[in-house]
């Protein structure tokens, strides 16, 4: 454990330990070797993996991938040639060989797992046909476009006896862990509520992103990108900005709830569906076309407990999750995770004592002191706030198992049960909203009903 901080890191922190009014342990976390060697890995070892799929997140795996030692990247695929090039500069590597055509990838014998990270509606395709072609599989979230997209690859990756991880990198965060070391040691009492929220207020964060100077249908293969989707006339906007659409996204719940989703599931070792969703929300400010609101709120009704959680692209309150416990409160802000104990010291009655005659207020008070002799003791502990040390990235550590189960074939964490819990949830949240209706779903029909 490193106690070392930096003003940067102490700024971090925020006001949440400050709230409390009492004087917080903080801890700088120290990343967990969970694949560090202090050998090179031999070239018999090393992974060598091709990315399907290269726009804004193709490009952050494969940025992430040059700091996982024994992996390769030997190929990359879009659709718009242009990101060919940014794959390249992103490893680093102008010699990358590039292709439109995904299935090209699948045809080399060099390569043993691919990124997908191509738009939602295509995730099925692309998994399916990389699990016959018998390679292992790191995917994006959400896992599937639909509830049927996600069982059919779940029988593909297990037919082939693939490894699969979906792309919710927290569930590999040592913040994760460690509030889940926390949630875990029952320091929380019974948690029967948990919230998140993750806010945005700008254009891009609602992903209104500029459309390249050089786009055309030159440039992409438009008919390519529509394979799974309605026919239309060629449109930048929905190439660029899919996420908007029903045809080829998830909207909110499939870019962000599916992040909370995933790290309440690892947290409070959740591996199943909510038993029901209610959404609301509204489109309000980005009126250009889209199909999605710019805010959804929704409810789920979990087993054992209920969790609500919220999107709003009209004012940046950042990312929070809460897991409010009888005997104690954790929250994730950021990159701060922060564990607050409640004062559960009995107490007396403070409120209708004082309609009683102040003879029998008086003995009810005496009588309770006398029964809890420590009750005006303080013996509260001190919040306890915890960080990664600067530099930290969840991202590589989450490729990182990826490449390690690939070589040890035993399943990581967020594999395609995991990963198609979470995205059921997503689907929860919109079929209520679109449907204006309870969602409830049908474990033993694997269907949504409502």
């Amino acid at each position: 454990m490193n106690s070392s901080w930096t003003r940067r890191q102490f700024m971090r922190i925020g006001t949440g330990a400050a709230a409390t009014g009492a004087v917080a342990k903080f801890t700088l976390l120290d990343p967990k070797p969970l694949w560090a060697s202090p050998n090179p890995v031999a070239p018999s070892d090393t992974v060598r993996f091709a990315s399907i799929g290269t726009g804004v997140r193709g490009c952050e795996l494969l940025q992430a991938s040059t700091r996982v030692p024994g992996v390769q990247c030997v190929a990359v695929c879009d659709l718009y040639d242009a990101r060919h090039v940014a794959a390249q500069e992103a490893v680093k590597n102008p010699n990358v060989p590039a292709t439109r055509n995904y299935k090209e990838i699948l045809d080399r014998k060099d390569v043993d797992a691919v990124f997908i990270a191509v738009a939602d509606h295509q995730h099925r395709k692309v998994f399916v046909d990389a699990c016959a072609a018998g390679k292992d599989i790191y995917c994006e979230k959400p896992m599937s476009h639909t509830v049927e997209d996600g069982f059919a690859m779940i029988e593909a990756a297990q037919k082939a006896n693939r490894i699969v991880e979906i792309g919710s990198q927290r569930v590999s965060s040592i913040i994760y862990a460690q509030a889940k070391e926390i949630y875990d040691s029952g320091r929380l009492g019974d948690v029967w509520h948990i919230e998140a929220h993750w806010d945005r207020n700008s254009p891009s964060g609602a992903w209104v992103y500029p459309i390249p100077p050089d786009a055309s249908e030159q440039t992409i293969d438009w008919n390519a990108f529509l394979d799974g989707a309605p026919k239309r006339a060629f449109s930048p906007e929905r190439f660029f900005r899919w996420r908007c659409f029903t045809d080829y996204g998830e909207g909110l719940p499939g870019d962000l709830f599916v992040h909370a989703i995933s790290g309440i599931h690892f947290v409070s070792g959740t591996n199943t569906v909510a038993k029901r969703a209610q959404s609301m929300g509204g489109l309000f400010h980005f009126n250009d076309g889209r199909d999605f609101p710019d805010l959804i709120e929704t409810f789920y009704d979990y087993p054992n407990f209920r969790m609500y959680l919220r999107c709003n692209l009209n004012n940046d309150q950042g990312d929070y999750i809460g897991f409010y416990g009888t005997k104690g409160t954790l929250t994730i802000q950021g990159s701060t995770l922060t564990y607050t104990p409640q004062d559960t010291r009995p107490q007396p009655e403070g409120y209708s004592i004082y309609g009683w005659p102040a003879k029998l207020r008086n003995e009810y008070l005496a009588q309770f002191a006398a029964e809890h002799p420590l009750s005006a003791v303080n013996i509260t502990e001190p919040p306890e706030v915890f960080t990664p040390p600067a530099g930290y990235s969840d991202l590589v550590d989450h490729q990182a198992n990826f490449f390690s189960a690939v070589r040890s074939r035993k399943k990581v964490v967020e594999n395609e049960e995991f990963g198609n819990n979470a995205a059921i949830g997503c689907h929860l949240a919109n079929h209520s909203y679109f449907k204006q209706a309870p969602a409830v779903w049908d474990e033993k029909g694997k269907r949504i009903r409502g």
